[in-house]
């Protein structure tokens, strides 16, 4: 790590992928390593590859201002603009409390919460007075709750997360094709950068989904899975 942050200092952001990449193949994850290889591809030019190890690190840690930062700033040189109808508000709130944490942040909350659930229960066969009773009685059900939604919400996340993947088109320019086969027809194009849902795949080919529900298939080469 340290000989790769050297070569990004020294602007030397090809030696610094190469480096950076030598980890991740080590087995190496982390905020700083996804977020310092997103910069160094950004400062060579390669939107796409930028885009998906910022989108990486924001799986560690989803709320990294500076990730946030930088991946709002690299996206303005997307070429794609995908129009979609604004979400009902319910979900835009729903979607920003699951991107709140991580699955492990969640998962930390889950026992925090069991814990004190545990806590209250015993609470209340040791307590001395109706009054104490009923106070355990009533944080029990409040903490409850807040437990069945903190569940609700790690299952969630862990669905979105295991079972749901995204990709980032790494390519320049990609054709769209209708069946995963090179002779099928083009349907259409994408550019470098843009995210996209990943439904399938075939042998070298991935079933891609826009957001606004335009389906085909690409090349494996040509999107980065998040």
């Amino acid at each position: 790590m340290r000989n790769a942050n050297e070569y990004y200092k020294n602007n030397r952001y090809q030696l610094a992928v190469d480096e950076y990449n030598k980890l991740i193949d080590d087995g190496y994850t982390g905020v700083s390593l996804f977020y310092n290889l997103g910069n160094s591809y950004y400062r060579l030019g390669q939107v796409g590859y930028a885009i998906l190890y910022y989108e990486k690190a924001l799986t560690i840690s989803p709320n990294d201002e500076d990730v946030l930062h930088n991946l709002e700033l690299v996206k303005q040189h997307l070429k794609d603009k995908v129009d979609t109808l604004p979400p009902f508000f319910i979900f835009n709130l729903w979607e920003g409390l699951l991107a709140f944490f991580s699955v492990t942040g969640w998962t930390f909350l889950v026992y925090i919460f069991f814990i004190l659930f545990l806590i209250t229960i015993v609470l209340y066969f040791f307590s001395k007075s109706i009054s104490q009773q009923r106070a355990a009685v009533f944080s029990a059900i409040g903490i409850f709750i807040v437990l069945f939604l903190t569940i609700l919400l790690l299952a969630v996340k862990m669905n979105k997360e295991f079972n749901i993947k995204y990709g980032i088109v790494v390519n320049k320019s990609v054709l769209v094709k209708s069946a995963p086969d090179q002779t099928s027809n083009d349907e259409f194009q994408v550019h470098e950068g843009l995210k996209v849902k990943v439904e399938d795949n075939v042998d070298d080919w991935l079933k891609i989904r826009l957001e606004d529900g335009k389906i085909g298939w690409v090349s494996k080469q040509s999107v980065g899975i998040i």
